[in-house]
């Protein structure tokens, strides 16, 4: 009953923390003119991400380096096919060419580049750590700079230009319920799959992934109920690119992260690449430029069946 209570206090700190967390992204992006796509991929994902950062921080610096991996592996195939999934299944989105140019590409090199350095050596170095976040922060250099709205934005008449002070409010008080969240969420999770015997790696590519998945996914549903699309797709995009250049990278730098079970390797980041990969087709087929419900089941599909051979 304990486990269950820490599941369902986090459930709600979490939605809340994602409610708050979007007002000031809005409210950010009205401020500063800039387009919200790159508020979602900034403000908004650092922030869902935080729960994956302290989660695999802790796990590694306490002999769990499985859980520190899987935790960002199976979150970012969930933010792919079970987040999106949903998402889409509830609206369509529309994408602008800019998601293609510049933001999949940079989720796929980013992908590639944390497969390349732990594939061959089964380690993440710690200077393999300090490209990856030098590759973020010329990223987000790029993004401030250049980057257009990627996705077609409804412009809702509830917009609203907080005051400086509550919009840091909205954000300091959506983080800290965001993380609070999680770590309850992942706390009541863990101690389930645990009373089944499961290993540290599957508990972490499912349970942990998911828990620290659930803000992406409350921020983003959040998001296309208020018709802030950009928000959506764009916390999912950056949150996925967090996850490996910020997470990863920082916990590598400040202790190498050696792989344990070995199905990390043989299994779950082509699993990774694959779904990574599989958004760029979906964007243009069967209608150009849309994310649809179609999508979204084949999405969920994908997700479904690398759960279930993961539990298998």
């Amino acid at each position: 009953m304990g486990n269950l209570l820490f599941i369902v206090l986090g459930l709600i700190l979490l939605i809340v923390g994602g409610n708050w967390l979007l007002k000031a992204a809005v409210a950010l992006s009205l401020r500063l003119a800039i387009p919200k796509i790159v508020i979602g991929m900034t403000v908004v994902s650092f922030a869902t991400s935080a729960p994956e950062l302290i989660v695999s921080i802790n796990a590694a610096l306490e002999g769990f380096p499985d859980i520190a991996l899987g935790n960002v592996v199976g979150s970012n195939i969930a933010n792919l096919g079970l987040v999106l999934a949903i998402t889409v299944l509830m609206g369509n989105i529309d994408v602008r060419k800019n998601f293609y140019t510049t933001d999949w590409p940079v989720m796929m090199v980013a992908s590639l580049l944390f497969v390349g350095f732990i594939y061959f050596d089964g380690v993440l170095q710690q200077y393999e750590g300090v490209i990856m976040v030098v590759f973020l922060f010329l990223f987000l250099v790029y993004l401030l700079r250049f980057q257009k709205t990627a996705v077609v934005d409804e412009m809702p008449e509830d917009d609203e230009l907080l005051p400086l002070y509550q919009t840091v409010l909205y954000l300091g008080i959506g983080g800290t319920a965001l993380w609070g969240g999680s770590e309850l969420l992942i706390d009541g999770a863990t101690g389930m799959a645990e009373a089944f015997g499961v290993s540290d790696r599957v508990i972490a590519i499912t349970v942990v992934s998911v828990g620290t998945s659930i803000p992406e996914m409350a921020a983003s549903i959040i998001a296309v109920l208020k018709k802030e699309k950009a928000i959506s797709l764009g916390n999912l995009i950056g949150s996925n690119i967090f996850n490996l250049l910020a997470v990863l990278g920082i916990t590598s730098i400040i202790t190498p992260i050696k792989v344990v079970d070995e199905e990390l390797l043989s299994s779950d980041v082509f699993w990774m690449l694959g779904i990574s990969f599989l958004i760029l087709p979906l964007v243009f087929f069967p209608k150009g430029l849309r994310l649809g419900w179609r999508d979204g089941i084949i999405l969920l599909a994908f997700y479904t069946t690398f759960v279930y051979l993961t539990l298998a």
